[in-house]
């Protein structure tokens, strides 16, 4: 059992944020679990080549059991658009004590397994190895399915953020995941094998939706993180890999062009331009002027997030692709 204690200023510092890093390593765990390589099969068939050639033994051997990742391999990341290349900078700064700690975590009682046996010794010469393979895994794995699995994790905030404010805390906790449970004054994770009391540390608590950790939840609240953090699966992950709907020849190609109703059908989930563009294979501002379009005529809405304006169908849209 894990209890992370909340004072007032915790419960009013309780934040979310994106983690591209922690997909790429969750990702890494997929192939050697049945229900994920499942429910990932189709990204599993598009990566495998992409990445059969990469050398990345330090990599698979940090992440080779299934309960333990290493704390410095995933740092909780600083804001909501926190991107890759930063994630990675704090990786690459890790100290030699977090790193020698980090292979403790994953060997428990047995001996530093060989492959690891330089980057434990001397961290500060074979660190930027580790650096590198995570950095290869990233552009050859998920770089390119980026726009996808970031449109499911902002479906994911703005659900929660529904959530919270309908329902406030208990509201937003009672969905998150099973092994989570608020208790007005903490929060209880039932990992049954783990005893562990956090104090309250006027630090808030960091929320991070991941599409690849499903169906885990994974938290880092050791006394060296200056803010807990707990890693939930995003919800939808069963529709990360849907295909959009195939609009050509359709009644409603006919009447507002192909292009353009591809453009409604794949907003299923909120697609900035970039995505869109990149989706579709179109430039930038085709795919804006298509989504002004459809914007003015009621068919998709748009909300800032961040620094991107995010874009989804409207019911009004959803029910006219419906009917054609």
């Amino acid at each position: 059992m894990i209890d992370i204690l909340l004072g007032a200023a915790d419960l009013s510092l309780i934040c979310f944020a994106r983690s591209p890093l922690e997909e790429a390593i969750q990702s890494l765990s997929v192939p050697s679990d049945a229900r994920r390589s499942a429910m990932h099969r189709p990204w599993l068939a598009a990566a495998g080549s992409r990445i059969s050639g990469l050398d990345l033994d330090l990599l698979r051997a940090l992440v080779c059991q299934p309960n333990v990742l290493p704390d410095f391999l995933c740092p909780p990341p600083t804001r909501m658009d926190t991107q890759f290349h930063e994630e990675l900078a704090y990786v690459r700064a890790s100290t030699a004590e977090q790193v020698r700690a980090g292979i403790d975590d994953v060997r428990g009682t047995k001996p530093v397994p060989p492959v690891l046996n330089a980057l434990y010794d001397a961290p500060e010469r074979h660190l930027g190895r580790l650096v590198d393979q995570i950095d290869d895994y990233w552009q050859a794995a998920i770089e390119p399915v980026w726009p996808r699995l970031s449109a499911l994790l902002e479906a994911d905030l703005a659900y929660r953020a529904r959530c919270l404010t309908t329902g406030g805390l208990a509201g937003l906790f009672a969905d998150l995941h099973p092994e989570i449970e608020y208790r007005g004054d903490s929060v209880r994770i039932h990992k049954p094998h783990h005893s562990y009391q956090r104090p309250a540390s006027d630090t808030g608590m960091l929320l991070v939706p991941c599409v690849f950790g499903w169906p885990r939840l994974t938290v880092l609240y050791t006394e060296d993180v200056a803010r807990p953090a707990l890693g939930y699966p995003a919800r939808g992950v069963a529709d990360v890999w849907s295909v959009a709907r195939d609009t050509q020849g359709a009644p409603l190609a006919d009447l507002m062009g192909r292009t353009r109703s591809q453009v409604l059908a794949s907003l299923d989930l909120p697609m900035s331009t970039t995505h869109i563009a990149a989706l579709l294979g179109m430039t930038t501002p085709t795919a804006s002027h298509h989504l002004s379009v459809l914007r003015r005529c009621n068919l998709v809405s748009s909300q800032r997030s961040g620094r991107e304006v995010l874009y989804q169908r409207t019911p009004l849209g959803s029910s006219l692709l419906d009917s054609a």
